[in-house]
């Protein structure tokens, strides 16, 4: 049959900014979750089920060194917000290199530098400090996203898609640098058991360009979702009794999550002419085991579809910002997608907040 101009679907026609690399970084040490149980010597039952139950074996965590109890000791804020900045740019700087690498690109290509971050605050941010370590060009437009959390990936890669299609043939890169292990509270409750037994330490780095002739996957589309009545549901603020900045996740986010998931994938497809049918790949946010399941029995996804985001869970806990691009990483290495397929990328946070991204192959 042939189609029509009024039959062919909007997003047949449509070109965007290329996607031309991703690279990742972590820390040099990690730990199953059996060792950090035994390493803080926790006892606690609850607790301990927390940690054996996550679907998760290890994490890349930077670990203080131990007290005189034998155990890694505490650490200050001060201390925490400088293991921040100091891994932080290591894992940045690495996974930046190791993207241009893949990409062919160097240094001096960078146009524009978008840097994301939740797990501490500095001021020049990473995106400074990236350009004097690296030697990037000193012109180089960039941006700082700090404080919104595991969903901001997204919000930044739509930042640097904007510039590379505001400035075609250039090459924009962004960068997610989470170290949380400098943003974990161990105050012996629950609360912060289940933050402490989920994230992990890592940096993951893209490289977009608006170049139709580029081999690579197009990025189309974008659409978000804000729950205003769960903007507590997740947060990072100050904990007076411990004098240190904590994390908290209410229990039912995977279900807030999981219950908005439909909306915002129908919000996205709506007027391209797709149906959620037709999307051969999904890369969703390795937000915790519970998250994954909510969401996929929401979409009606198998565990096929998540297989990425569960691998990435798995080998590296939740990575916040980045995780979405540790899953397309290892999407890249399995080479199963096919010039057309379309595909859904698909991250979470405080808001509470999802986001999307639709991508043709």
């Amino acid at each position: 049959m042939i189609l029509s101009e009024d039959t062919v679907p909007w997003v047949a026609t449509r070109s965007g900014p290329t996607v031309l690399g991703v690279g990742t970084a972590t820390p040099d040490s990690a730990y199953a979750q059996q060792d950090l149980l035994d390493m803080y010597a926790i006892e606690d039952r609850r607790i301990r089920s927390v940690f054996l139950n996550s679907a998760i074996d290890r994490r890349f965590l930077t670990v203080p060194p131990n007290g005189d109890d034998g155990r890694p000791r505490m650490e200050t804020q001060g201390e925490l917000l400088a293991k921040h900045k100091a891994r932080g740019v290591d894992m940045g700087a690495r996974a930046l290199q190791s993207c241009l690498k893949q990409t062919g690109a160097a240094v001096s290509d960078i146009g524009y530098l978008v840097c994301v971050t939740s797990t501490g605050l500095l001021t020049p941010g990473f995106s400074a400090l990236l350009i004097r370590e690296l030697g990037i060009p000193t012109d180089c437009g960039r941006l700082d996203i700090v404080g919104m959390g595991c969903n901001a990936g997204l919000n930044a890669l739509n930042a640097t898609t904007g510039w590379a299609s505001a400035n075609p043939g250039k090459t924009a890169m962004m960068v997610c640098i989470e170290v949380c292990s400098a943003a974990y509270v161990f105050d012996g409750t629950m609360r912060t058991s289940v933050v402490n037994s989920l994230f992990g330490d890592g940096s993951a780095a893209i490289a977009v360009s608006y170049d139709p002739e580029k081999p690579g996957p197009q990025v189309l589309k974008y659409a978000s979702c804000i729950v205003p009545d769960a903007v507590d549901a997740m947060r990072y603020d100050w904990d007076e009794e411990q004098g240190k900045f904590s994390f908290y996740l209410d229990r039912d986010v995977p279900y807030v999550v999981g219950a908005h998931a439909e909306r915002v994938v129908s919000d996205l497809l709506a007027g391209t002419g797709l149906r959620r049918s037709q999307i051969a790949h999904w890369l969703v946010h390795s937000g915790g085991k519970k998250v994954i399941d909510s969401v996929s029995v929401n979409l009606g996804l198998t565990r096929h579809d998540v297989r990425h985001t569960t691998d990435v869970l798995r080998d590296y806990g939740n990575l916040s910002s980045g995780s979405f691009l540790f899953s397309y990483e290892q999407q890249l290495r399995e080479g199963r997608t096919r010039p057309g397929d379309y595909g859904v990328l698909m991250t979470m946070g405080p808001g509470s907040t999802l986001e999307t991204a639709l991508v043709r192959y």
